[in-house]
């Protein structure tokens, strides 16, 4: 199968005045064509900074300092803003978490829409309206909101409305960064069959970002799994879920209520993340860690492959 993308010692930097944050420091990932890949972790652990750098919309002050971000083989650290303006949105788009806040309150929603379409195709604004109205009905919303205000739109549909403008060129890659955060579980199980149906009609490659392990289980054929800006696991959703490896999925997995089989006390991972100005030497998940071994805290372990396809970076298994 296609390889869409390629990253690769991805590391984005924060230039803060307590010192350097290092959101993402040395992420490796890779998306197949049709493929939808779940990123999951706590907040923090740099899952949207991971998002934001692939179609380089990192905001000040942090900027991506080393690693590849391959497009199709193409390098897409190494083009200028010119020269990326003509992937993004169009070849890769971006859904952004809290619609609420990504909409321009003073501008109908179809208005928002149709801009993309005035910008890459320089349609008229007519034709461009027009466009938008179709987008509306394909992602479930009445082709006459187009004239709504986002204020005059319930969370779910201000959402659809998000998702229609990243769909408008059509582009082959799709980062859904949180396009759940802030809905309620019935909006969220509509938003989740809205993206399945929209990746099986369209051919959609997709990642998937979210902090919720059980909303990825719905939609993700494989998972990477974050923690203090690296992932400490990747591999198929089935195998994931059913046999986790790192210490750190476990933990995870056991915190998520279980609606069948026995009723268990829930457990949780003591501790908090690390300060990403200073991390701790080692394997960053070591403090937290019941399976630490001397090793843990003085030699960061690699991200070894268990077997085809599936990735650990844990000692356990290196």
């Amino acid at each position: 199968m296609e390889k869409l993308l390629e990253i690769s010692g991805l590391k984005t930097y924060f230039y803060t005045d307590r010192g350097v944050v290092k959101a993402v420091d040395g992420a490796h990932l890779d998306l197949l064509k049709g493929e939808v890949v779940g990123v999951a972790g706590e907040s923090g652990c740099g899952k949207s900074t991971l998002g934001h750098s692939i179609i380089r919309l990192v905001p000040p002050p942090g900027r991506i300092v080393g690693g590849k971000i391959l497009y199709k083989g193409l390098d897409l650290l190494s083009l200028s803003e010119e020269e990326f303006r003509k992937i993004r949105w169009r070849e890769i788009s971006m859904i952004f978490q809290a619609a609420m806040n990504v909409l321009n309150p003073v501008y109908t929603v179809g208005e928002q829409i149709a801009e993309v379409f005035m910008v890459h195709n320089g349609l008229s604004k007519k034709e461009a309206l027009e466009k938008a109205r179709e987008l509306l009905s394909l992602v479930g919303v009445d082709p006459r909101r187009a004239n709504s205000y986002p204020h005059e739109m319930s969370g779910g549909m201000k959402q659809r409305v998000v998702i229609a403008m990243a769909l408008a060129l059509n582009p082959s890659v799709v980062v859904a960064d949180e396009p759940t955060t802030a809905l309620d579980v019935i909006v969220q199980a509509q938003i989740i069959n809205l993206l399945k149906r929209l990746r099986s009609k369209l051919g959609l490659s997709m990642i998937f970002i979210s902090h919720d392990l059980s909303l990825i289980a719905e939609i993700a054929d494989r998972v990477a799994v974050m923690y203090a800006g690296q992932i400490v696991e990747l591999g198929s959703s089935s195998m994931l879920y059913r046999e986790p490896r790192h210490p750190y999925t476990r933990g995870l997995l056991e915190s998520i209520p279980r609606l069948r089989g026995d009723l268990r006390k829930l457990t949780w991972i003591e501790g908090a993340p690390p300060d990403l100005v200073n991390p701790p030497e080692g394997c960053r998940f070591a403090p937290r860690c019941s399976y630490r071994m001397s090793i843990c805290s003085r030699e960061e372990p690699p991200l070894a492959s268990i077997e085809p396809g599936y990735y650990v970076k844990c000692w356990l298994y290196a």
